[in-house]
């Protein structure tokens, strides 16, 4: 995947870049019956209190249906167009099946207009092929993996992602993560096969701050310019020290290091390394 820069006419577009849609349709218009209405809520909860902050304005969207489940079973499919999606860094695929059903999937690196895609136990080990990871051979490169089965996709969704299927036994799989996790995951769950497309998503420099408001994110300010009453970090004579041992977010709790997950998790046993595990 290609990366366009711009030649440096104004101080944004110097350092500005956009991904070059190599392969994408950039023409097409979205499948109506697979878009629904996507509702701006600015961060703000049924109470409209703010819940997350630095949420607000950005262009509107509709959102794309994607089929996580991919269970239309033994059902080839051909892959009509690629399509930019602006609720996730991946492509879209939109694809047609044989009884005429269309429905959009996440593009693995690699496939293209044209392509057969199929969801079935038998199928061939291909990028967007989906099995279930009991027939999947041991080394392949998989992303959207199901953590119960049936239930859809929920991991390696995002560019340029991808885990690797490290082994297999007692009905369990053992699956490396993109984070360096390694975690098991039951035999008769489905992943689909390769790497999730638009592999320089993260290179992309968004040279300017309109861009960023674009995609609906407002400013953030810093704690240590607030005053006392706004933040733990605030107050004091110019640039002082936030006075703790360690970063506070605003509501005095630690901002590093503080672990969120339950102790007593019970999907805890199918985790064998966290990522970050010395």
């Amino acid at each position: 995947m290609s990366i366009k820069s711009y030649r440096p006419t104004t101080p944004s577009r110097r350092h500005m870049s956009v991904s070059g849609f190599d392969g994408v349709d950039k023409k097409a218009k979205p499948e109506r019956s697979l878009t629904q209405v996507l509702k701006n809520n600015a961060g703000r909860n049924s109470y409209g209190r703010i819940t997350v902050r630095h949420q607000g304005g950005g262009n509107r969207r509709k959102y794309r249906v994607i089929d996580f489940k991919r269970d239309k079973l033994d059902v080839e499919g051909t892959v009509l167009r690629l399509e930019y999606d602006p609720n996730r860094s991946a492509f879209i695929a939109l694809v047609q099946y044989e009884d005429g059903e269309k429905r959009y999937i996440v593009a693995p690196d690699g496939l293209a207009a044209g392509d057969k895609v199929i969801s079935s136990a038998t199928a061939d080990i291909k990028p967007g092929n989906t099995l279930p990871i009991s027939e999947i051979p041991v080394g392949t490169v998989i992303h959207n993996i199901e953590l119960y089965p049936g239930k859809g996709a929920q991991l390696v969704r995002s560019a340029g992602t991808s885990a690797q299927l490290m082994s297999k036994e007692n009905g369990l799989a053992q699956v490396r993560l993109p984070s360096g996790e390694y975690r098991y995951i039951r035999l008769n769950c489905k992943a689909t096969i390769g790497e999730v497309g638009n592999l320089d998503h993260s290179n992309i420099s968004l040279g300017k701050a309109g861009r960023v408001r674009h995609m609906g994110i407002r400013p953030t300010v810093r704690g240590s310019v607030m005053n006392p009453v706004d933040h733990p970090h605030g107050g004091g004579e110019g640039k002082a020290p936030i006075g703790h041992a360690g970063p506070m977010t605003p509501w005095g709790k630690p901002a590093l290091g503080y672990k969120t997950r339950k102790t007593k998790n019970r999907t805890d046993k199918m985790i064998v390394r966290r990522r970050n595990a010395k």
